[in-house]
């Protein structure tokens, strides 16, 4: 029996976009391409809705913080609502700063930001801090402490107060699957780089 029709044009054209927009690029320290990435967040979002923009988003969350691409082209592109999903993940620049200078400034916005995002904006984000945080921790079980070692903070503490603070800025998530795993991820990782 054949899987029931659906309408995935926009998901479709988001999904394009981002292979597009990512095309060349490697996941840090992975050796794999970078769109694995977008589409394992995409994935998890599916796990919370079906709303064909919000995956969309979940595409697409990088496109504007990696790959030169500006959120009025997203919107051009996708409309507003996905725009400004995209625009909610993007990455504090810090003028004058290097990456490793303002880490904390960068994140701690972030942290600040999504706790203040619509429900659909959680939703998006978890998609991408849950498949970062299934990468350190199986990178971590690979690799140990040498895995710090890729990031711009190097200290494992400063990650577990970064994914702490994403948590609880997600917690309205809680019920979900996705936000279960997470949190589960979180305690088992750093547990285990402390002791």
């Amino acid at each position: 029996m054949g899987n029931n029709p659906l309408n995935t044009d926009l998901f479709d054209k988001a999904a394009q976009f981002a292979i597009n927009a990512h095309h060349g690029t490697e996941r840090r320290g992975k050796g794999s391409p970078y769109v694995i990435h977008v589409m394992e967040a995409a994935e998890i979002v599916s796990t919370i809705t079906n709303d064909q923009e919000l995956l969309a988003a979940a595409m697409l969350h990088d496109v504007v913080e990696d790959c030169g691409v500006s959120v009025d082209e997203i919107k051009a592109e996708f409309g507003e609502r996905i725009a400004e999903l995209v625009a909610g993940e993007s990455d504090l620049v810090v003028p004058g700063l290097s990456e490793e200078e303002s880490w904390v400034m960068r994140k701690q916005h972030a942290i600040d930001r999504l706790a203040k995002q619509s429900r659909d904006g959680k939703i998006v984000a978890i998609g991408d801090k849950l498949s970062n945080m299934r990468a350190i921790a199986r990178d971590f079980d690979e690799q140990g402490d040498e895995l710090w070692k890729i990031f711009h903070a190097p200290k494992p503490e400063l990650h577990e107060w970064h994914y702490r603070g994403l948590a609880g800025a997600l917690s309205e998530l809680e019920g979900t699957a996705a936000y279960k795993e997470l949190c589960e991820l979180i305690d088992k990782t750093f547990s285990r780089a402390f002791h």
